[in-house]
């Protein structure tokens, strides 16, 4: 069996079209804890389709056009509900433990997700072209001249700023968050911690 052969075979048995699209879900997926990671999907969902019309449409259009500036509007106020919901989300699997039960991928993913997710959402500030981003523009330049990484990274430079705004960084968060709903589907969401009096009584029964 040579090694596509196993791979196809793996995948077929750990993503399989039941634990991609399941039909059911536990009872207490129902909580609203469980929907801040769907609320976070869908606000990049709106994020990425704004900005693609914004890219297309060049910084003058929505800079100077009513049309445009409604599309920047939708861009900003989505990202804001990007970050809250995913911040929420975070939280709570934080506390959730979300990482049992095998789950350590999922989570690293996750955390990682928020960290490009920020990066990407600094190269869109500087990227407004405005007094305020220029002003942090040269206050970031300083930073990074500091941490001594301002050969790979040069917030002066518009071009490598808007580049990595609107398609490394996006396609490396898109891989990540992939990956990550990926990664869900396998184990499954985590459930919550058992009740302290059921692990009790089971204790006691057990011994």
């Amino acid at each position: 069996m040579n090694w596509t052969t196993r791979m196809r075979k793996r995948a077929t048995e750990q993503l399989s079209w039941d634990r991609l699209l399941p039909s059911e879900q536990p009872v207490y997926v129902n909580s609203l804890v469980y929907s801040f990671g769907v609320f976070t999907l869908s606000s990049l969902v709106v994020v990425i389709v704004s900005g693609i019309v914004m890219a297309a449409k060049s910084p003058v259009w929505y800079q100077t056009s009513a049309v445009g500036e409604y599309f920047r509007a939708i861009h900003f106020w989505s990202v804001q509900a990007f970050f809250f919901f995913m911040t929420m989300h975070l939280v709570v699997q934080f506390f959730m433990g979300s990482w049992r039960e095998g789950r350590a991928l999922t989570w690293v993913l996750g955390a990682l997700s928020f960290g490009v997710g920020v990066l990407t959402a600094f190269t869109g500030y500087l990227s407004r072209g405005d007094f305020f981003s220029q002003w942090n523009q040269v206050q970031s330049k300083d930073a990074f001249n500091g941490a001594g990484v301002n050969g790979l990274f040069n917030a002066l430079d518009n071009g490598q700023i808007y580049g990595l705004h609107i398609a490394v960084l996006p396609a490396v968060l898109i891989a990540l968050i992939g990956w990550h709903l990926v990664a869900v589907r396998r184990k499954g969401v985590v459930p919550p911690y058992p009740d302290e009096g059921t692990e009790n009584a089971k204790v006691g029964d057990h011994s």
